[in-house]
């Protein structure tokens, strides 16, 4: 195959072998090229993540005479988004492209059904997690396979020392790198009254409270664990409960010990905020720790990631998936079937988790263990836990179980920090529910 069949575009702003039948309607090519297939995926912030995706693209299409292009597609400026609602409506454009969390369900008429895929990947793989299964299968259809590539759990990340010297909590005990995780104590209790302690010692929580997806996916971790919800998965409002104004009570209480600008956080405030060595702790994947290592080494070697405090109804933690959808106008699409089996092998996954630096996070239970997570460093383990190896946490997206039209709405609009802010800045809390519950319902009209 010659560099100009594998063509490779970048939109920017600024285990064991699968299964020989790999589904009921196999990819089959003759003796010349298969066509051609047009793939849109994430463009990774890691350097050197998309090279390790076109290669192993460049190895399934060269052993299946298959000419490829590659286009990646920055979430930046929302240009990935834009992509994906252009090429729905004028159905048209590539044969699989990248898809964020709610889109699935949103674009369900326009995607192929992937039963077949997905009953060979579970087999294969083992069980995905429930909010993937929350979001990507919707009426009893898979509507897109989920994505090693961008997906993430958006966990704790502590610094060492400053938890010890101002909180007296030693984080690599409570979550030690090769064992499980031995965090009774580590409740929601327990993480305010250290919230309280970082404070006053003048390294505050880095936890925004703003309207952007860190923000919004920490609040709705939080939701959960107190039972939480806004809208049930009847679409019956819910807002007006007691764990929703416990929910509320405890932001009112966190808020005192956070910076007093976190309303306007975005999402790469808690970055920086680490990064300056400013902080105790933020929620947020592994990225931020990489940056330290390459801008401010002496932070990144005392980052530990870890899991998420309990609170009444559990402990859960904020997952983020990536999927990989194939449209039902493709014109390739048992060749887009064959090249998704290809890409949610545990090898291939396992080379996008080392080239994301750990970064990336397969759906599938069995492919949690990798070597990588391990051995990262420095400190060696940091991101042992992150995977959630063990099962120690409930993965979840915020806004569930609400029907997804109004979940992601919830989501977009960043209902749950909005009615945080209102409360804290000293609303009546009945009147914040009131405010929230006429915004659900003005969500259900539309």
């Amino acid at each position: 195959m010659t560099q100009e069949a594998f063509a490779r575009r970048r939109f920017v702003s600024g285990t064991a072998a699968m299964s020989a039948a790999l589904v009921s309607a196999p990819f089959v090519r003759g003796a010349h090229a298969a066509g051609k297939l047009a793939v849109g995926l994430w463009d990774h912030w890691v350097p050197g993540a998309n090279a390790a995706m076109e290669a192993l693209i460049k190895q399934w299409a060269e052993k299946e005479k298959v000419e490829v292009q590659i286009d990646f597609i920055t979430t930046q400026g929302n240009k990935l988004l834009l992509t994906v609602a252009a090429e729905a409506q004028a159905k048209s454009g590539h044969d699989i492209l990248a898809q964020v969390s709610f889109w699935p369900a949103r674009y369900a008429e326009q995607l192929m059904p992937v039963n077949d895929l997905m009953a060979e990947l579970i087999k294969a793989n083992g069980a995905v997690n429930g909010t993937v299964e929350y979001l990507g299968k919707v009426g009893g259809k898979w509507l897109a396979v989920p994505a090693t590539a961008g997906s993430q759990i958006k966990g704790p990340c502590s610094r060492i020392d400053l938890m010890k010297k101002h909180a007296g909590i030693d984080v690599q005990a409570m979550y030690p790198a090769g064992e499980p995780p031995k965090a009774d104590n580590w409740t929601l209790d327990t993480f305010l009254k250290a919230a309280e302690a970082c404070h006053k010692g003048g390294n505050p929580f880095g936890i925004g409270v703003g309207s952007t997806g860190d923000s919004v996916d920490t609040i709705g971790a939080i939701f959960h664990s107190f039972g939480a919800v806004l809208i049930d998965s009847k679409g019956e409002i819910r807002v007006k409960s007691d764990p929703v104004r416990q929910a509320l009570d405890y932001y009112k209480k966190l808020m005192q010990f956070l910076p007093a600008d976190v309303a306007a956080w975005d999402d790469a405030s808690n970055n920086k905020f680490l990064i300056a060595g400013q902080g105790s702790l933020i929620m947020n994947p592994p990225s931020a720790w990489a940056v330290a290592k390459r801008d401010a080494p002496k932070v990144a070697e005392q980052c530990w990631t870890h899991g998420f405090p309990a609170g009444p109804k559990g402990r859960f933690a904020p997952f983020v998936p990536f999927f990989w959808g194939i449209w039902n106008f493709s014109k390739n699409q048992s060749a887009a079937k064959s090249l998704l089996m290809h890409l949610s092998t545990a090898d291939s996954a396992e080379k996008m988790v080392i080239a994301s630096g750990g970064y990336d996070l397969p759906s599938f239970e069995k492919l949690t263990t990798f070597k990588t997570w391990a051995e990262e460093g420095p400190p060696k383990g940091t991101l042992y836990h992150y995977p959630n190896p063990h099962n120690h946490q409930i993965l979840s997206v915020a806004a569930a179980p609400a029907p997804h039209k109004i979940a992601e709405q919830i989501n977009t609009q960043a209902i749950q920090t909005q009615m945080a802010v209102r409360y804290f800045k000293g609303e009546p809390l009945e009147n914040t529910l009131a405010w929230a519950s006429g915004e659900l319902e003005g969500f259900m009209r539309n």
